[in-house]
């Protein structure tokens, strides 16, 4: 067995049940939200990879890059054969650069405030600012902006409740996954046109 396989076990091991649970609603989703079309594997792939991503760092605050170098490299295989098959070669220009954006953002973000944002959150955001972006340009400034809006939100809940304080360490990966799947829902049901 591969060595990033083996440790893609071992980090979804502890968290199995959830993930299993929450994998197959997030595959339909997928299916739903990417419409009829070459695209839909690559957001499967991504919306199943999301459920260990958002248990794990919730947890842990990780994002191992066991589960996401793969999901990139997978995403961006199936995004070139959604263009292949579609000729949709501008959608694949867009994603390309909609992830370099949405990763540069975040790599400048990261550098700024390392303890604030890991560089597990910088690699992930380069694989939602692609899928984002093959959707259209404004659902990638949905991708962009609405994990820190849904982020925010629940941080000044979690501080009015007093269950966190200022200096409490919040994972951000699972309100960059929310923040998507709420922009590619809102894509879908054409709110972002």
């Amino acid at each position: 067995m591969p060595s990033t396989l083996r440790r893609a076990i071992s980090e979804i091991t502890p968290y199995r049940t959830p993930v299993l649970v929450a994998s197959v609603p997030a595959a339909v989703w997928a299916v739903w939200a990417s419409g009829p079309g070459w695209s839909t594997p690559a957001l499967v792939v991504l919306a199943v990879a999301s459920t260990a991503l958002f248990a794990i760092d919730a947890s842990t605050h990780r994002l191992p890059d066991a589960i996401v170098g793969p999901t990139a490299a997978a995403v961006a295989v199936l995004l070139t054969v959604a263009a292949l098959a579609d000729s949709a070669f501008d959608a694949l220009l867009r994603a390309a650069l909609g992830g370099l954006a949405l990763g540069a953002a975040y790599l400048a973000l990261h550098l700024v405030n390392p303890a604030g944002l890991g560089f597990g959150d910088v690699k992930l955001a380069g694989v939602l600012g692609a899928v984002g972006a093959w959707y259209g340009w404004p659902v990638l400034w949905g991708v962009a902006l609405v994990p820190f809006l849904v982020g925010g939100l629940v941080a000044v809940a979690l501080l009015v409740s007093r269950r966190a304080s200022r200096t409490t360490a919040i994972a951000f990966g699972p309100y960059m996954l929310v923040g998507a799947a709420l922009a590619l829902t809102g894509a879908r049901l054409g709110l972002l046109a």
